[in-house]
């Protein structure tokens, strides 16, 4: 039986599962010419890993959300080759491990979330809060499945102030997904670290993160700030996998925010200060 998550008990762990040829990290298992029976056996490699490890939670994601403004244009994957990608690999987790961790799936479509539900994934984790596709919420809805609804915009402009827009559209995007039948019980929400947003508007948001899961009215609230750009730029350039420090600092003062989950490359080491950081904020 898939384990559950008691909000409040601990700070979980979600280890990231690229299943693409392009992620920005460079931690794409999708490589040119790879079999799919040997990109499912590398991510159940990396899967069992990451559980060993601590993680509670493993993602799946079949198509690179790195922000275009950040990172430039890359294509859009259609829904049968994310699939394509995805699936198996949602489906061999869960099978060999779905009693030791939830299964996630990444994604913004509602085929892709659907089929990666029926394939045992307990979770749809939505970089676009299912605004751009709200079957994705349906799917959830329908399964008893968590959501993760995380803000996302075009372009890294706040002229209302990034605090008040991201609440205000995370309320928006709470009120949806439960008309679409999402009870409260299944939703958590992402302020969306790096989803257009520069340095400054991050820091912010980091800043105030306790403030903002008091505003989005005490929700389990997700953390993603893995390896990420504004890291870097606060690292002297360095490069994503030499961002392990800065995400361990961003995890360690997100938690004593309130943060209920993590989303993390570098499991091993953020497993460690999660240990400590939950040691001391959750006596």
């Amino acid at each position: 039986m898939t384990p559950q998550l008691r909000w409040g008990e601990r700070t979980y762990l979600m280890g990231i599962i690229n299943v693409t040829p392009d992620s920005f990290s460079g931690d794409g298992l999708a490589a040119a010419g790879r079999s799919t029976d040997e990109i499912v056996r590398a991510a159940l490699a990396q899967g069992r890993g990451f559980v060993e490890a601590g993680a509670e939670i493993l993602d799946v994601g079949a198509e690179s959300s790195r922000p275009r403004q950040a990172y430039g244009d890359h294509p859009e994957v259609d829904p049968e080759t994310e699939a394509a990608l995805a699936i198996p690999v949602v489906r061999a987790l869960a099978a060999e491990l779905g009693e030791r961790a939830n299964v996630s799936i990444d994604t913004s479509k509602a085929s892709v979330a659907q089929a990666a539900l029926e394939a045992g994934a307990t979770m749809v984790n939505d970089v676009w809060a299912a605004r751009r596709d709200p079957g994705t919420a349906e799917a959830a809805a329908e399964r008893g499945a968590y959501l993760v609804l995380m803000h996302n915009q075009e372009g890294n402009d706040y002229p209302d102030g990034v605090f008040d827009t991201v609440g205000a559209m995370l309320r928006k995007a709470i009120g949806a997904a439960q008309e679409r039948g999402v009870r409260r019980g299944q939703l958590i929400v992402d302020p969306g670290i790096g989803f257009g947003k520069g340095t400054e508007a991050n820091l912010e948001l980091l800043h105030r993160l306790s403030e903002l899961k008091l505003a989005l009215g005490g929700l389990p609230l997700l953390v993603g700030t893995s390896r990420k750009r504004f890291l870097g730029e606060l690292m002297d350039g360095a490069e994503p996998n030499d961002r392990v420090e800065g995400t361990a600092a961003t995890v360690a003062l997100a938690i004593a925010a309130g943060a209920d989950i993590v989303r993390v490359h570098d499991v091993t080491h953020i497993s460690r200060t999660r240990r400590v950081a939950d040691a001391i904020i959750r006596r």
